[in-house]
């Protein structure tokens, strides 16, 4: 597999553009890139930070074969992934993804498929804190 998995812990503010420069662009046409950012309000509430739990041991694996998955069942050459953990407040990036591939148009499937694969698979929980309280959202991711 080419390309690079962070888990970025807080108090560490996720990078994307970093996580960006690490992807391997050697025969690659396109880049398609996901940023995930924590809203500023949900519903009627501000949202003063959403706080990510993880299972460690397993979400760097996960990550790891969701991005060989991708390269293989879409012929894209690269991926580079990054999901933090810990307090992440307004505007603050949550989940990075970056696909090189040689054509756009399987870049753009893969990157579509491994947010939602990401949102399904990894061992990540998320708990919204806002000025209406606290509430863990249902499911993974």
């Amino acid at each position: 597999m080419s390309g690079a998995i962070i888990v970025q812990e807080a108090p560490d503010v996720l990078q994307p553009e970093a996580l960006r420069r690490r992807l391997d662009t050697a025969g690659c046409g396109a880049v398609v890139s996901f940023v995930g950012l924590t809203r500023e309000t949900e519903g009627d509430a501000d949202v003063l930070r959403l706080e990510f739990d993880a299972w460690q041991d397993k979400l760097t694996p996960v990550l790891e074969r969701l991005a060989r998955q991708a390269i293989h069942d879409f012929g894209v050459l690269s991926v580079a992934m990054a999901h933090r953990t810990g307090a992440v407040g307004p505007q603050e990036p949550i989940v990075a993804i970056h696909v090189g591939s040689a054509h756009r148009k399987e870049a753009f499937a893969a990157c579509e498929w491994l947010i939602d694969e990401l949102k399904r698979q990894a061992p990540i929980w998320k708990k919204e804190v806002t000025t209406d309280g606290e509430k863990w959202k249902e499911g993974l991711g």
